[in-house]
């Protein structure tokens, strides 16, 4: 049966099976057309298995999968499924949304407010929604990573996002994306550390792997009903709210490197834009490491004196940090006050630098010597 769905405000409840009193974790699942890779998606949702190989216990995890707007058989495709492994917990639906709210956005929010309506029914505040997308298939062991590192004392784990090996020239592109920011995560590590996400780390925190506890999913005001670069938008909520997010390495997903994606923007945007890149011969131009350095020096400077604001210690610092971001000092004093977390008082710096001259300050450099130079940097800072 198709729901149309017109008042997201009013929509009607899309799984109305109880859930397991042993649920801990429920896994959405937004699909759209994506009726060829569903099989294997569903496959490695089933076979979970916790670090010795030993299979998940059913019960404590569940996975909604909600057809969208599909014109192909995903829907038939995951209800043979269901029927064919009966004791696996999935739980499926479909829905017809009209043109202009059928987006992932959309889509994500109506699944990740069901995963924590049924988690909340059970008196669980600090059950786990985790996303992962159609084309995606989890690693055997995702759930299992991502209920350890919420067991640490995390808020929200960011996955990292791997893609199948690709003869085409546009995966060196890629691959040197991933270096960089790869090395950028590694510079932030060394020179403002988080007890809570410490090297090794990665960079990534995006619908195909993100996962966020019931509680930490209200307080940073639910998932954003935005057309595109809804994880994005949502991450930026949790570190408003000075979340504990873990981008770990061990919890992992492989996903399709196709470039007809379902959004305008987002991995198969990007893939088209390098693309576009090989076939004029051009490379890929990034900021600079001594602009990354600068930038995570005195944020963490600014850390410290953001955390000593009542007792007003380090302000006489805040001329230097002020300078050295290209800020007005009295501007940037009135923040610190203003602001009741530090991701908040981050996000109106970075926001206030990119009205600035810090682009101006610090052109843009191909994306081979920012590798080089960041590489030397944490080659040499780590030798100390």
């Amino acid at each position: 049966m198709r729901t149309e769905v017109n008042h997201l405000l009013d929509y009607p409840i899309l799984f109305p099976a109880p859930p397991s009193p042993l649920l801990q974790l429920s896994v959405i699942v937004p699909v759209r057309n994506e009726a060829h890779h569903l099989t294997q998606t569903l496959d490695a949702l089933r076979n979970q298995q916790d670090a010795m190989g030993t299979p998940l216990n059913p019960a404590i995890y569940e996975v909604l999968l909600l057809a969208n707007n599909c014109t192909d058989q995903s829907y038939t495709v995951a209800n043979r499924y269901q029927q064919k492994y009966p004791h696996f917990p999935l739980h499926i639906a479909q829905i017809e949304l009209p043109a202009a709210r059928a987006t992932i956005g959309t889509v994500r929010r109506l699944l990740m407010d069901e995963a924590h309506r049924r988690l909340t029914s059970i008196s669980h505040s600090f059950g786990i929604i985790a996303s992962t997308d159609g084309d995606t298939v989890v690693d055997s062991r995702w759930i299992y990573y991502i209920m350890i590192e919420i067991a640490n004392g995390n808020d929200a784990v960011g996955g990292r996002i791997l893609t199948h090996p690709d003869p085409g020239k546009v995966r060196l592109y890629h691959l040197r994306d991933v270096m960089y920011r790869t090395l950028v995560a590694k510079t932030e590590a060394l020179l403002d550390p988080s007890p809570h996400d410490p090297w090794p780390r990665h960079f990534q925190h995006f619908g195909a792997s993100i996962a966020v506890t019931c509680r930490m999913y209200e307080q940073a005001g639910r998932l954003p009903e935005k057309p595109f670069l809804e994880d994005e938008a949502f991450y930026k909520a949790l570190l408003r709210r000075d979340a504990r997010v873990r981008q770990s390495p061990a919890v992992k997903v492989f996903t399709s490197t196709r470039m007809d994606g379902r959004v305008a923007v987002g991995f198969s945007e990007q893939l088209r834009y390098w693309a576009d890149l090989n076939q004029a011969g051009k490379q890929q131009i990034v900021e600079p490491v001594d602009a990354i350095i600068t930038k995570f020096q005195n944020r963490q400077k600014l850390r410290v004196c953001w955390q000593n604001r009542q007792q007003s210690l380090c302000m006489n610092a805040l001329a230097q940090i002020a300078l050295d971001l290209r800020l007005d000092v009295n501007w940037l004093h009135d923040e610190i006050r203003g602001n009741s977390f530090f991701g908040q008082l981050w996000e109106r710096i970075e926001e206030k630098m990119a009205q600035g001259d810090w682009a101006k300050h610090w052109p843009l450099v191909p994306i081979t010597t920012a590798i080089q130079h960041l590489r030397h940097f944490c080659k040499s800072y780590t030798s100390y």
